[in-house]
């Protein structure tokens, strides 16, 4: 799952999120949403936990986490080493519930085999997760429309298999997906080519703002199906780094007040590069969330 957040170095688009998302004087605010559970994407801490999977579920729960999302699993490895059960067991330990994991669907995307997915969501219902959410595609398997077409077809048969263990399909976005093809985006496939009430959306908010888009007009344009956000901010110097939430340049008090429309659950911090100790950065940004947003 290393590929996953290997960050698409795209000069052109890296001053996009200084306009800190256009619109925002003029949008109206609907009543915010009731979500009060903040979790963390554990790819944060991907460089500590393989090293030590108790102490670092600890720590994040002593920072305030309440949920956590996965990444990385495999029948072979399990969870860093542990089988789904014992990792369960360890989360419910110290408190959190994991509602939500990204799982590598890349060989399931190219081949259709959906024998490929069965022992990847049998990982996801041990430990009781709402969402098994595909994360990052590589770049054959998205060069064209065609291919999100082909994408958005295998989304949709993977969510019929999900509903049989009991999970929904989610689809994390980066920037590439917002790469114009004429009038329309691979983005804009997804979301109108996948089933509304099969697969949802993990809108990644730096990555849209990076793009140059705007959050708002999206949840506007489709409504409820961004169920789960990555909440990370933007260096103010440097637009293509991570800083804690609520230190960068993107407004997250106004687009949490749009969490309602956009149909938000779970909010889930993420940050891929640090200029202080990581469990500094997250406790910092956890803080920010829980004291500002929810």
């Amino acid at each position: 799952m290393n590929s996953r957040r290997i960050f698409i170095k795209q000069a052109a688009v890296a001053a996009a999120g200084a306009a800190l998302i256009p619109g925002f004087a003029c949008s109206p605010a609907p009543a915010t949403a009731s979500t009060k559970t903040v979790g963390l994407q554990l790819y944060t801490l991907r460089d500590l936990l393989p090293k030590d999977v108790k102490g670092v579920i600890e720590k994040v729960a002593k920072a305030g986490y309440k949920e956590v999302e996965t990444y990385g699993y495999t029948a072979q490895e399990g969870y860093w080493g542990l089988e789904a059960k014992s990792f369960k067991a360890l989360l419910d330990a110290n408190g959190l519930k994991a509602p939500s994991g990204h799982f590598g669907l890349e060989e399931f995307v190219e081949s259709g085999n959906k024998e490929l997915l069965k022992p990847l969501m049998d990982g996801a219902a041990a430990l009781n997760m709402e969402y098994f959410t595909c994360p990052h595609l590589r770049d054959d398997l998205r060069a064209n429309l065609e291919d999100y077409k082909k994408l958005a077809g295998r989304l949709n048969e993977a969510a019929e298999v999900a509903k049989q263990h009991g999970l929904q399909m989610g689809y994390h976005n980066h920037d590439f997906e917002f790469q114009k093809y004429g009038e329309t985006t691979g983005y804009d496939i997804l979301l109108q080519e996948t089933s509304k009430d099969l697969v949802h959306f993990e809108m990644d908010i730096y990555w849209v703002v990076r793009s140059g888009n705007d959050p708002l007009a999206l949840f506007e344009k489709h409504p409820g199906r961004f169920v789960m956000w990555h909440v990370k901010d933007m260096d103010k110097a440097d637009n293509t780094k991570n800083t804690e939430v609520g230190n960068g340049k993107i407004d997250f008090k106004t687009i949490y007040k749009h969490a309602k429309q956009s149909g938000l659950k779970h909010l889930i911090v993420e940050q891929e590069n640090f200029a202080i100790d990581p469990f500094d950065s997250i406790k910092k940004s956890f803080d920010y969330v829980d004291h500002e947003l929810v």
